[in-house]
């Protein structure tokens, strides 16, 4: 090994000196930060025409608390499928529901609904039937996009096609016009 030209300087080794002096700058550091502390934020909001009052609740409608226009007989009603978003733009969500009856065999029809809920009320209503039970209609998906509401469904081509088989899908979308939900199929969408 050879040997450095240069003689070794004090600051190489390190001695316990060093260690308190570098424990005592990065504390005057610390020390001083806490007293150095930036003004508080005062931004405010600017002063401008006043908007519309925000709604009361923001909440979509729960379904466990609506009675569907749907005749189960002697078994209850369940939602087997549900989205939310504000469909009419009134700035509270609405919420969609899939709901059928609890039937012990088979795939009983669903209904599809539309509910929402009056800032000043504690229950949820149903406001539209988009799919009536007596369609024998299945929804296998559904979503809310941009105030549109979106399903694929499976049903039947006719009265003779058995119930375990349906032979039709779709896909269908409704969107809030003029007062009522107008029913549309898809770009891209395919029967079978």
């Amino acid at each position: 090994m050879q040997q450095s030209a240069v003689p070794e300087l004090a600051h190489t080794h390190t001695r316990p000196i060093h260690w308190v002096a570098t424990a005592t700058a990065v504390a005057g550091v610390v020390a001083l930060s806490s007293v150095l502390q930036p003004n508080p934020a005062t931004a405010a909001q600017a002063a401008g025409p006043q908007s519309q009052q925000a709604p009361a609740t923001t909440t979509a409608p729960n379904p466990a608390h609506v009675d569907f226009p749907i005749d189960c007989g002697p078994v209850k009603a369940l939602v087997v499928k549900k989205a939310t978003g504000d469909l009419d733009g009134d700035g509270r969500p609405e919420t969609v529901a899939v709901v059928h009856c609890d039937a012990p065999m088979g795939t009983p029809p669903d209904g599809v609904y539309v509910l929402t809920q009056a800032a000043d009320t504690k229950k949820p209503r149903v406001v539209a039937t988009l799919i009536d039970p007596k369609d024998r209609i299945t929804v296998t998906t559904l979503a809310v996009s941009d105030g549109t509401v979106l399903a694929d469904t499976l049903g039947y081509s006719s009265d003779s096609v058995p119930s375990c088989c349906p032979d039709v899908r779709t896909s269908a979308k409704w969107q809030w016009k003029n007062g009522t939900f107008l029913r549309s199929t898809p770009a891209g969408a395919q029967s079978v």
